[in-house]
């Protein structure tokens, strides 16, 4: 059967994605970076030869927020931005956009992504990020984020049937057994204690708004 990403593997507009930190040393994570880009490639049947040294080669002196696009002819186009400003909580809210769990784009991080775009234009003053569900009322992601929570069994995250993108901040903390899998009721955010988290930003405790699913 075809792979459902192969039919707008033609569109001169998708672009693939992967957003990243140089620390002014390394590129943090950059292997599990390069793995995820290189299976939606595969997935949509482009090649993504080159993408490591073109992100080597456009490093600064001082830490960034590397960006890397990837386009159906091969093109690779990396900017290197200041880092975004750090804070020790971010509030969180939810998105009035609903996810497909099934929508093979969830699993990619493109620029198809429309509710997400969506849900981050109606970001308030006052809060810093929105949390979105799927069709079940199930907590899938942030608009730029994994979540992260603990509802007194030790820290959780979103499984991928929810409808989310594999995270690599998500893939790491995985493996390495800082948390594990499970589902998360849109009605029990305020009940839970939250982070929220990416590979460039790291993971970030949170704080529910006090909106009700």
């Amino acid at each position: 059967m075809e792979d459902p990403l192969r039919r707008a593997a033609d569109d001169p507009d998708l672009r693939l994605i992967e957003t990243m930190l140089w620390d002014g040393m390394r590129l943090i994570r950059l292997r599990r970076h390069l793995q995820r880009l290189e299976t939606a490639a595969s997935r949509l049947g482009w090649c993504a030869a080159g993408a490591g040294a073109a992100l080597k080669a456009a490093v600064p002196e001082g830490p960034a927020r590397m960006r890397l696009t990837l386009d159906g002819t091969g093109r690779l186009t990396v900017e290197a931005t200041p880092l975004p400003a750090a804070k020790p909580v971010w509030r969180v809210g939810l998105a009035a956009q609903r996810l497909a769990s099934g929508d093979p784009w969830l699993r990619v991080k493109s620029n198809r992504r429309a509710a997400y775009d969506a849900a981050r234009a109606d970001l308030p003053a006052d809060l810093d990020e929105r949390l979105l569900l799927n069709e079940r009322g199930e907590v899938c992601d942030g608009t730029i984020t994994t979540v992260f929570f603990d509802a007194g069994e030790g820290m959780r995250t979103p499984p991928l049937e929810a409808g989310l993108l594999p995270g690599i901040l998500r893939e790491t903390m995985l493996e390495t057994g800082r948390c594990r899998e499970a589902p998360l009721p849109g009605e029990a955010l305020p009940r839970v204690r939250l982070w929220v988290g990416n590979s460039l930003r790291g993971l970030i405790p949170a704080e529910w708004a006090g909106e009700t699913p």
